[in-house]
């Protein structure tokens, strides 16, 4: 029996080590012999990430323990995540969740069968209930972030996001206005500030 652990950030800006601190905090306040932490920077949508599926289908064994800080690290969506605890609970992998504390509780040892299927019963509903939250936290987090696009598009300020401010050239002033004065042509402008037709043409739009 071993004990692993997995923590996963949306991006490559944020930073792996609270989660990574915090499971190894948990296995030293229990005496649990953590055998490695397995970690990647990409979004939850799926489960095919590098990482994670070394340690799914290559590394944990049954007996072993899978330990996770929240719900969402595994994955964002409700329905997958909770379909990849239960293919843990089929291969005998045991998942302890550290914000859900009624499954860092070795049921196992209970002697108690009534005991033992409650406490599943409420692991499996709180879970459920954990997944739906972090699901329902995600697109709000999306509702936001699609309306602040639609609000910049209205504003006019669409090329501030999704690509970087093309920088305009230093002689970028003189050139434009004699273009439009009709003393250069665009291929001249072109050629004097040292474009492409397409970056200058967005620039023109963008002045």
């Amino acid at each position: 029996m071993a004990y692993y652990g997995y923590h996963r950030t949306s991006t490559r800006e944020q930073h792996l080590d609270r989660g990574i601190s915090e499971i190894e905090k948990f296995c030293r306040d229990n005496g649990l012999e953590l055998e490695r932490i397995y970690t990647d920077q990409q979004t939850g949508k799926n489960f095919n990430r590098p990482r994670y599926t070394v340690l799914r289908d290559d590394i944990l064994r049954k007996g072993d323990t899978l330990i996770i800080t929240e719900v969402d690290r595994l994955g964002r969506s409700k329905k997958d995540t909770l379909g990849e605890l239960r293919y843990y609970q089929d291969k005998g992998i045991r998942v302890m969740i550290l914000e859900i504390p009624t499954t860092l509780q070795d049921l196992s040892r209970l002697d108690n069968g009534m005991a033992r299927m409650i406490l599943e019963t409420v692991n499996s509903m709180l879970t459920e209930l954990y997944a739906a939250m972090a699901e329902a936290e995600i697109r709000k987090k999306e509702k936001r972030q699609r309306e602040g696009i639609e609000a910049k598009k209205r504003r006019g300020e669409w090329a501030d996001y999704g690509r970087p401010r093309i920088p305009k050239p230093d002689n970028w002033e003189e050139v434009i206005r004699k273009w439009r004065e009709g003393k250069i042509t665009a291929v001249e402008a072109m050629k004097r500030t040292g474009i492409k037709k397409g970056t200058f043409y967005r620039l023109v739009k963008a002045d």
